[in-house]
This record gives C-alpha cells, structure tokens and sequence, in this order.
C-alpha cells in the first residue's frame, strides 16, 4: 500500500527541473504546496515527502522554507552518490545528513544512495556496506537506488550527459541485478540490510521487469519500496491500466509513490523538467492518484504514519 507520496524528484537537479525557466524554484514552490495541500485534502495522514534533492544543499532548503513548502511537506528528503557523481566523499554521508537536520524541524530521509558498478562490482559491494554502517541510525528512512540495472537501449534521465562524459554510463550500472536478471556481488550484501534499508526502482511505462521484481523482493524480504508515477504518462491512452497493474503488484510492499515529470503540452516549455503552466493541474493529479491508489479507509481513518521512527542500528 502506498505509505508516502513524494512530490517531485530532485527539484534542484537540472535533471528533473528546468533551472533557466525558473531560476530561484519560485514555480516549484508554488505547484510543491498546490500539491501538498490536494494530498493531505484527500488523505487526512499520508505523509509528505519533498522530493529528494541532490545534491544535498542546505541553500535549496532553507528558500524552501522561506517560500512556505515546509508547511505542506512532513518529510524532506535527500540523495547522495559520493563515490559516482557527487564532490564529496563517502564516509561523509553523516554530516552531510546532519546539515539538512540542523536545518529543519521535519524527518530527513534517505529516498536514494548508490553506487555504481562500472568500475568494479567490488566497489559496488563495498560501498553498500560502507553506506548501511553510516547510515543506520541516522535516517528514518533509507531506499537503495536500485533493484535493476538501466538497460542499455534506454537513456538515463539526465540533462547533464554531455558534461559527464564517461560517467554518463554509471547510470547504466545501479542495479543490485545486471540487465539480464543475474546478480551481482553487491546483492547478498543489500539482503543482509533489506530489514532496515528499502529500495527505489523506477519502473518505466509498461516496464517488461515489474513481475520479475515483485518475485526479487519477495526474496530478499523487502518491505519499503519507492517507485514513481509520471504524470506525464498518464496522458497516454492506456495509462491508467498500467498504473493500475504497477501498483496492483506492489499492493503488499510499503511504497513510496513520487509524482513527477510535467506532460509536454502543458509545460512553459514542452519537455518534462519543465515547470507547468499551471501548477493545479500538477496537483490534481497527485490527488487522483492518491484516491485511487489509497483505499477509502485509509483515507478516512489512517493513524498518523511513524514517520519519526528511527531506523534499527544496522
């Protein structure tokens, strides 16, 4: 069942959010509260969630507050890939968690940390370890990006591809499973953590893996998963079967749902990182996903979430 509904994902990465169309997030602070206030209309408890910024920037938090998004969130969250793509390192990941949580009244979750296998599995093993020891304790939340490798005949969602150079491909090399199903060194390690750290995997419209990846958590015991619906594709003609039949197979997990991706037509600009024209329409949708995809009691009657809870030392 669906346990949080993240707004947005990675607002202040010019992957996810056209920075030129809106330099100081003013749109992202106006569709982030028109959709935090239609969720909670609609569902009296489900938690919030900001969408995970990366990188970890206390400055994009600190105008979050300003502009009023904290009053309609009840969680932030953050990203971090130290041995990849960001410029600092590992056994960091504690200050830089505490940095967000000087900053805010509100829990701070982890929605994803990973490392990349495209120089080693070794590394990949490594810093999954490395990152459970530092974590543990310090987050409510921990979701490990991700279950499956990107396959190669996709693009990774990116605007940054020119400007990375060969560690574009780390997109490409995620997964605790290759392309093909088969694992790597690194799962046996994620299935010692899996009591403790959930997982992100985005599943893409119609995505040829979803039985497949309901059977791989099931094994390893997965109990939090994140995954996302794109409002984007709703707009496809048989959308909601698909949506349908993604969250029908992830009815038993605890799921973190994230809205994202603005439709083409009605972005200022016509690609999905674009800000809406208008921010209700954005919204809307959140809400009639929340509506369907919660069942009427929940909505009606839902205790209070624990989101406060603390994560068992690992």
């Amino acid at each position: 069942m669906i346990e949080a509904a993240k707004i947005w994902n990675e607002p202040n990465n010019k992957s996810h959010w056209d920075l030129e169309l809106d330099p100081g997030w003013e749109k992202f602070a106006e569709m982030a509260i028109a959709a935090g206030r239609a969720i909670r209309a609609v569902h009296p408890t489900l938690p919030r969630v900001l969408g995970g910024i990366s990188p970890i920037d206390p400055a994009f938090i600190i105008n979050m507050k300003e502009r009023g998004v904290l009053e309609h969130v009840d969680v932030v969250a953050v990203h971090g890939f130290p041995l990849d793509w960001n410029l600092w390192q590992i056994d960091e990941w504690p200050a830089k968690l505490a940095e967000i949580q000087a900053l805010v009244a509100l829990p701070v979750w982890v929605t994803e940390v990973g490392v990349s296998s495209f120089g080693a599995e070794e590394v990949q093993a490594w810093g999954l370890q490395r990152t459970a020891e530092l974590l543990g304790g310090r987050a409510p939340r921990i979701h490990w990006y991700s279950l499956y490798d990107l396959p190669t005949a996709w693009e990774a969602t990116t605007r940054h591809r020119e400007a990375e150079g060969s560690s574009y491909y780390r997109h490409f090399h995620m997964g605790l499973l290759r392309e093909d199903g088969t694992p790597k060194q690194a799962l046996s390690v994620y299935e010692q953590h899996a009591h403790a750290i959930g997982l992100c995997q985005w599943f893409h419209y119609q995505d040829h893996r979803l039985d497949e990846a309901v059977r791989w958590l099931r094994r390893l015991g997965v109990k939090q998963l994140r995954t996302g619906l794109s409002w984007a594709d709703s707009f496809r003609p048989d959308a909601l079967s698909w949506f349908d039949r993604q969250m029908e197979a992830l009815a038993e997990f605890d799921v973190t749902v994230t809205f994202c991706f603005t439709p083409e037509h009605l972005g200022i600009a016509p690609h999905h990182t674009s800000a809406p024209r208008e921010p209700e329409a954005f919204a809307e949708f959140c809400a009639r996903m929340i509506e369907r995809y919660c069942d009427a009691s929940s909505r009606a009657s839902a205790p209070p979430a624990p989101i406060l809870a603390e994560s068992p030392a690992l």
